[in-house]
């Protein structure tokens, strides 16, 4: 079987996310390359959850809408998602519900009882039955559970083979494959775990939707990574702590999503001022206002160029999944601290919370050292003028030097000034260092190319939405090209990347084409757009019969 997808559904409460991560990683302890989309209204109790979990023997970066089978824990899920069926799927389902007309009924809440579990334990009945009809050897799953499962795991294993033995006929085999298992990550796992390797000291946050679980998860691994973490009262106090943690030479990263940005801005601006290195994250969702808090979005491109007041650089860049999360997050940590700049990593909950089969980047990047002040004659200047642009950085408590941070404009010393002459120089001072920082990204890939470089029809897209396009390009023999990095916007390297093509597509997920509208300020225009704002994300499915008509 070249791939399976399967859909588990059932209300708020019944651990529909925990049984998708297992079937995932079930999936992936066979070899195969996994991809889990997970969908939740905003709500603290109750609705209706799901995850599709889809197993490939080739790498897979998005969901498709059709399943081959429903694991349904609640009549609901049966009602919502029965027209997503393919020809020859097949359901199972409690055998509580009533009335079903085709697949497979089980009792997962009576083996839960009859063994002493609480009710949320029918998802590992669940997983035990789903391994069964799958063909999947009981050892396998007994595996991924011993490897994922803390508490009552003896129970958890219990109630699953119990629902395993109930199984008497496979439905669809599952077989193992030749390839090695890949670890699974989350997109925040993948940014948190890039950060960690450039040398992050501390994540503040405040909890936002879809950045929540970067802060779950280095809190829970605080101890091991190293990596403290702070979860402060808001998102102003969020910012404002960064800047002093920066300032005192902590290597800091924030995460929030575009309304808890917002409040951010006034930072942004001091940091830009003041140069001080932070890493912000900003996982998008549908906006505006509080818009759709736990659905996706790519309405935040513009927002982010264009945050703060006033004229300094930044670096911003924007994965398509998990590896380049992994890579990106680094990198954009890296440079803000040897530029002394704002660095922002744009997602959004399509790749925040998506879990991904992860290879780990290979040979090393380029890791640009931290200019550090080395002492001498002299008082210290924190805002010395150099040909770079860069002043040395010291830190509060260095022998031998006053460390000051203004967000006033200011000479040399970080003393207040309203000369224009001094004005001038120091603005120039910090625009100097785009120059170096665009030379430092000209050494790494900043625009990706997939599919067939030769074809005159190229997609446009940029973070998530790259997983749909390349998937349909592919099929379609088309080509797609994906800006990593959007400012410096790589201008060489993305006119390159188009070539020959002569017919430009954009696919975001936005109502106004917001890169498209970037690209258009260097002159590059799109013959058309394709775009998604219903706060879900592209599938290859439906992007293929969206190019189809396009390209007719």
């Amino acid at each position: 079987m070249k791939e399976f997808s399967v859909l588990i559904g059932g209300k708020a409460g019944d651990g529909i996310k925990q049984a998708g991560i297992m079937a995932a990683k079930i999936f992936g302890e066979l070899g195969y390359r996994v991809f889990l989309y997970d969908d939740y209204p905003s709500l603290i109790r109750g609705g209706h959850n799901f995850c599709i979990i889809r197993a490939s023997k080739e790498e897979v970066l998005s969901h498709n809408n059709q399943v081959d089978l429903i694991l349904a824990l609640n009549r609901e899920t049966i009602e919502r998602h029965q027209h997503r069926l393919k020809k020859g799927g097949e359901i199972i389902y409690s055998s509580r519900i009533e009335g079903v007309s085709r697949g497979v009924g089980i009792g997962f809440e009576e083996i839960v009882k009859e063994l002493g579990g609480i009710p949320i334990m029918k998802n590992s009945a669940a997983i035990g039955a789903l391994s069964a009809l799958l063909g999947i050897e009981r050892q396998v799953l007994d595996g991924v559970f011993e490897k994922n499962i803390n508490k009552q795991l003896d129970l958890n294993k219990e109630i699953a083979g119990r629902a395993y033995a109930e199984i008497k006929e496979v439905l669809f085999k599952v077989e193992r494959l030749d390839s090695e298992p890949l670890p699974l990550f989350t997109g925040n796992e993948a940014i948190a775990l890039g950060a960690v390797n450039a040398g992050l000291d501390l994540y503040i946050a405040y909890p936002m939707t879809p950045a929540t679980s970067i802060l779950h998860f280095l809190a829970e691994q605080q101890d091991r990574l190293g990596v403290v973490t702070v979860h402060p009262e808001n998102e102003i106090s969020v910012a404002t702590m960064a800047l002093g943690a920066a300032y005192a030479g902590a290597r800091t990263m924030v995460g929030t999503s575009g309304g808890g940005f917002a409040l951010m801005t006034e930072t942004v601006s001091f940091a830009g001022q003041a140069e001080i290195p932070i890493l912000f994250v900003e996982c998008q969702r549908a906006g505006p206002g509080t818009g759709v808090p736990t659905y996706t979005m790519q309405a935040d491109l513009l927002f982010v160029l264009n945050s703060g007041h006033g004229d300094f650089p930044r670096l911003v860049v924007a994965p398509g999944d998990a590896e380049e999360a992994f890579y990106l997050s680094g990198l954009a940590l890296d440079a803000a601290w040897h530029f002394q700049i704002p660095a922002f990593l744009l997602s959004d909950k399509h790749l925040s919370e998506s879990i991904f089969s992860f290879t780990y980047p290979e040979g090393e990047r380029e890791k640009p050292p931290m200019v550090a002040w080395k002492g001498g004659e002299g008082q210290y200047k924190r805002y010395a003028f150099t040909e770079s642009g860069i002043s040395p950085l010291a830190f509060p408590g260095q022998k031998g030097c006053i460390v000051k941070a203004t967000s006033y404009e200011h000479d040399e010393y970080g003393i207040t000034t309203e000369e224009p002459e001094k004005i001038m120089k120091m603005q120039d001072k910090r625009l100097k260092k785009k120059e170096g920082l665009v030379h430092f990204l000209e050494k790494t890939e900043q625009v990706k190319v997939y599919g067939d470089r030769d074809s005159k029809t190229c997609l446009v897209c940029w973070g998530s939405t790259k997983g749909a396009c390349v998937e349909a390009a592919l099929e379609l023999g088309l080509k797609v090209v994906q800006p990593l990095v959007v400012e410096p916007f790589p201008e060489r390297q993305f006119r390159q990347a188009l070539g020959s093509s002569n017919r430009l597509i954009g696919v975001e997920v936005n109502a106004t084409g917001q890169l498209s509208r970037l690209l258009s300020s260097y002159g590059i225009h799109m013959d058309s757009t394709i775009l998604r704002y219903d706060s879900l994300p592209f599938t290859p499915d439906d992007l293929k019969g969206r190019l189809k008509e396009a390209t007719s």
